[in-house]
C-alpha cells in the first residue's frame, strides 16, 4: 500500500513472499491468488505492495524473456498488486525442510551472487510501476562471517564494484533507478550498522546502501536513533527498511521451557545476549549454564501477536525505528517490507492452519504495521 509522509513523498509498504514456497512464475502467480489478493481485500486497501521473492532460476528465466515480464506486470495489474522491492537475500530453496547456513550460498565472492542480482534488477525495472520514483533489492551482507580473508574481501568489493556499473548502465538503458541494499544480519561478515557503514565507506550510493531488518537490528542490541545516526555520519542510505521483531528473553534461566518451544530445523535462529554473548544457533544458546542477562534471538515473530509468555517480541524496537525513519520533517526510507517468513515454523499453537488463517495473519501485520505509521502521521492513499 501507498501512504503520504508529511513531506509530499510517497512511501510504499508491502509484505514479503519469501514465506511462500513457490519458486516458478506459475507458482507465484498461483501466490497472488491464493494470498495476496484476499490479503488486500481484508486490509481494504486499492494497492498491495508485495516485497517480491524470486529464487534464482525463476529470475534468471524472467530476465531473458521481455514477454514473461510483461505477463508478471499484467497480472500484478490486473489485481491491483504492486512490487517496488524484491528480496534478493535466499539464492534459492527458501522454504526448503533445512535451510539453516545454505541461505548465505551463493555469496558475495561468486559470481552467482552477482549474475542473480543483476536478473533480479532487470526483472524489477519491468515490473516497477511507472509513477515509483525507484526500485530496491536487498541483498544478504556480503557472506556469513567464516571463513573470511582479505582476498574474500577484495573479491566482494570489485563485485560491489561491477554491480554499481551494470545498475548504472540499466539506468541509462530503461531510464529506472534500482538500489541495491546490505543487510545487516547476525553471525555475518557485516552484522552492524557500524560494519556496514566501513563496508559501504567509498561505494556509490546512488546505487548501493542498507536494508535495515529491525529484528537483526534488536538482535544485535542497537539503539535505533544511534544507528541511523551512524549510517548518516558514513553518508550511507537506508534503501529499504525490514520490518520484523526478534524473540526476547528477559531471564533466559527462567524462560528455557518456553525458549524450547522456538527451537525447529528449518532457520539459523542465531541468539544474542545483551552482555555480549553470541550462538548462531538457539540450541547451542540453551546449552550455555550461564544464563543471567536478556536474550534476544534471530526469529521473526508475528508483529501484532505476542509470543508465548513470558517471552516477548522486540516490538518498542521497530516502533522506535519507525520514529526515527518517518517521524520527522523528511522520509529517511521509502520502502517498508514486512518480513516474517517464519509463519509456517511457529510453535504450533500459533502456526496457520492452511491458507485461510496465514492469509489473516499478513493482513493483521499489515493492518498493525499501517496503523504504527498512522500514528506517526502518514496517510494512505487512494491509488
Amino acid at each position: 500500500m501507498r501512504l503520504r509522509h508529511r513531506d509530499g513523498s510517497v512511501v510504499h509498504l508491502s509484505y514479503c513472499t519469501n514465506v511462500h514456497a513457490a519458486e516458478d512464475l506459475t507458482g507465484i502467480l498461483a501466490q497472488l491468488d491464493t494470498y495476496a489478493v484476499p490479503v488486500r481485500r481484508r486490509l481494504g486497501s486499492a494497492v498491495l505492495g508485495l516485497g517480491l521473492w524470486l529464487a534464482a532460476p525463476a529470475a534468471a528465466g524472467l530476465a531473458a524473456d521481455r514477454a514473461a515480464r510483461r505477463r508478471l506486470r499484467q497480472e500484478l495489474a490486473a489485481r491491483d498488486l504492486e512490487v517496488v522491492t524484491l528480496n534478493g537475500f535466499p539464492y534459492a530453496a527458501f522454504q526448503a525442510p533445512v535451510v539453516k547456513y545454505a541461505v548465505y550460498r551463493p555469496d558475495w565472492t561468486e559470481p552467482q551472487r552477482l549474475r542473480y542480482t543483476l536478473d533480479l534488477a532487470t526483472v524489477l525495472a519491468d515490473v516497477l510501476p511507472t509513477d515509483a520514483a525507484r526500485g530496491s533489492i536487498s541483498t544478504l551482507p556480503l557472506a556469513w562471517r567464516e571463513p573470511w580473508t582479505p582476498e574474500r574481501s577484495d573479491t566482494c568489493r570489485r563485485s560491489l564494484s561491477m554491480l554499481v556499473d551494470e545498475l548504472a548502465a540499466l539506468e541509462r538503458r530503461t531510464g529506472r533507478l534500482i538500489r541495491v541494499a546490505v543487510e545487516p544480519e547476525p553471525g555475518c561478515v557485516v552484522e552492524t550498522t557500524a560494519q556496514a557503514a566501513a563496508v559501504l565507506s567509498g561505494v556509490d550510493t546512488r546505487y548501493l546502501g542498507v536494508c535495515l531488518d529491525l529484528a537483526h537490528l534488536a538482535c544485535a542490541w542497537e539503539e535505533p536513533a544511534a544507528a541511523l545516526a551512524r549510517l548518516r555520519s558514513a553518508g550511507v542510505p537506508v534503501v529499504k527498511t525490514q520490518l520484523s521483531a526478534a524473540l526476547e528473553a528477559a531471564d533466559p534461566a527462567r524462560d528455557g521451557d518456553a525458549l524450547r518451544g522456538y527451537v525447529e530445523p528449518r532457520f539459523l535462529h542465531q541468539t544474542r545476549s545483551r552482555d555480549g554473548r553470541s550462538a548462531d544457533d538457539l540450541p547451542e544458546a540453551l546449552s550455555w549454564e550461564a544464563r543471567e542477562s536478556p536474550w534476544r534471538v534471530h526469529y521473526h515473530v508475528p508483529l501484532h501477536a505476542a509470543p508465548m509468555p513470558p517471552l516477548r517480541a522486540t516490538t518498542g524496537v521497530l516502533t522506535d525505528a519507525l520514529r526515527e525513519l518517518l517521524g520527522g520533517a523528511e522520509a529517511v526510507c521509502d520502502h517498508l517490507d514486512v518480513e516474517t517468513y517464519t509463519w509456517n515454523v511457529l510453535p504450533p499453537r500459533s502456526r496457520p492452519d492452511g491458507p485461510a488463517q496465514l492469509t489473516a495473519g499478513i493482513a493483521a501485520e499489515l493492518a498493525w504495521a499501517r496503523d504504527r505509521l498512522t500514528d506517526l502521521d502518514l496517510k494512505e492513499l487512494p491509488s
